[in-house]
């Protein structure tokens, strides 16, 4: 028997390859679906059953194209939904024969009505692992206040009930000596504050994970699985309904994203249609030169999260720059939220724009030292989440965090110079080049983020406070 966990870090999700005896189910698939069946050709095995976990909110699963070009089985544990598409809908204990070993399914409502887990027994009858979705991570459980943006009398209490009680009946009884495969990590939304690790053995989990307390009453649980809750990037709830009714082939959105279009076209375009431009390239890159009324967001880093949070309406048109050669990474990353819509990309990146002798803005940036070894008349934007700055700040820093840009500029003066940082400097150059978009003029990114002007030892900080969640 294999087990395979293949783990996709920009939206810290695991999706599992399982085998036994030729046969094989794949839980939780990303869109693309190529990795999976190279995998099992490789192997040369059968993929037999596509397995999910729940209706997705923070991806679009690969689940009908995999069907589509495997003849698998989509298995979904219990649900009243309808699907616009062909699907077992398992009953609670239901069992899968996969080769030699065995696949049950766990019905654990709680993050979703239909969230299930699926418990896979060996070849020898062994109970060997438990596949939670967002049921239970490592360190955290599934935040239970998703499925009420899709369905409003899902109250996230009402949820939160449902989860307490999924994971007292159906998950703490089970062997210690199991091993726990969440579909998330550290830095998804789905939880608030889950662990780096990507597995661990139930037993531990059962020692360690607060919402696994057996000392927890169902009001206790309740608050604190609760506590520390955004509200979800704007995406979510229609990566629910695409991934319930159904969505375009990802060869086809391959095909129409990666259109190579030049400068000229890509002007008019431009200038001409309701379009969204994305420049992937690095911060320092963009800073220097970019077309403007385009948007940083940078490839290496949390590029469709950031995408998807920004972004009201995944419907909406796109134009990409990017590094030569990584067009099709950025529409790959792009479809993966459910974003459709690239309508193709900058033939020979920025350079080609520049070349073409095209218009061309820059936004200031200092270095740590540079700031601090000056006096600057201004604002200093702190634009980390909210627990990042409660956690730890620069005193006299205004904290507007980046994820609610769309609400917080209409508070800001035009006119004032804003000195830019977040962390790191990923996402203090996307606020700068959103910022310009909306007219903004004084506005300066600064480099290195909190760890650099930190480190200058010349900025006034609070007293760190370890943060409750991570959102």
């Amino acid at each position: 028997m294999k087990i395979e966990q293949l783990y996709t870090n920009c939206l810290a999700q695991g999706a599992y390859y399982i085998e036994s005896n030729g046969e094989a189910a794949i839980i939780d698939p990303l869109r693309e679906t190529q990795p999976y069946l190279d995998l099992a050709a490789k192997r040369k095995a059968t993929i037999k059953y596509v397995f999910e976990t729940h209706f997705h909110a923070d991806f679009v699963s690969g689940h009908i194209d995999l069907a589509k070009k495997t003849g698998a089985t989509i298995v979904y544990g219990p649900t009243n939904m309808s699907t616009g598409f062909k699907a077992t809908f398992a009953f609670d204990g239901q069992i899968f024969p996969l080769g030699a070993a065995s696949i049950k399914v766990i019905h654990t409502p709680g993050h979703t009505m239909e969230s299930s887990c699926f418990l896979l027994t060996d070849e020898n009858g062994k109970e060997t692992a438990l596949f939670t979705g967002d049921t239970l991570f490592i360190g955290d459980v599934g935040r239970p206040d998703l499925a009420q943006h899709v369905i409003a009398e899902l109250t996230q209490e009402k949820l939160a009930g449902h989860l307490y009680d999924s994971l007292r009946n159906k998950i703490m009884p089970l062997n210690d000596n199991l091993i726990v495969y969440p579909a998330h990590g550290a830095g998804s939304a789905c939880g608030k504050n889950m662990s780096k690790e990507t597995s661990d053995t139930l037993g531990n989990q059962k020692r360690t994970n607060y919402a696994l307390n057996p000392e927890l009453t169902k009001t206790e649980f309740i608050q604190q699985v609760l506590e520390g809750l955004v509200s979800p990037p704007h995406y979510f709830p229609s990566n629910v309904l695409m991934n319930i009714i159904g969505y375009e082939s990802i060869d086809s959105v391959m095909e129409h994203g990666t259109t190579p279009l030049t400068a000229y076209v890509f002007e008019q375009r431009l200038t001409t249609e309701d379009v969204y431009v994305i420049d992937t390239r690095k911060a320092d890159q963009f800073a220097a030169g970019f077309i403007p009324g385009s948007i940083n967001i940078g490839i290496d880093g949390d590029f469709a999260v950031w995408v998807g949070t920004l972004i009201s309406d995944i419907q909406q048109n796109i134009l990409l720059i990017t590094e030569p050669g990584r067009e099709a990474e950025a529409v790959t990353r792009l479809a993966r939220i459910g974003c459709d819509h690239a309508l193709g990309f900058l033939e020979g990146g920025f350079e080609a724009w520049k070349n073409a002798g095209k218009p061309v803005d820059i936004i200031q940036s200092l270095s740590a030292d540079e700031f601090v070894n000056k006096y600057h008349a201004g604002v200093l934007l702190d634009v980390r989440k909210e627990s990042e700055f409660e956690s730890e700040h620069f005193i006299g820093a205004v904290n507007k965090p980046l994820d609610f840009i769309d609400v917080n500029y209409s508070s800001m003066n035009p006119d004032e110079t804003y000195y830019i940082h977040c962390a790191g400097g990923y996402r203090s150059m996307i606020y700068a080049s959103i910022l310009r978009t909306k007219g903004f003029k004084n506005i300066v990114n600064l480099e290195g983020g909190f760890k650099a002007l930190k480190a200058t030892g010349k900025l006034l900080v609070t007293e760190y406070v370890c943060p409750k969640t991570l959102l």
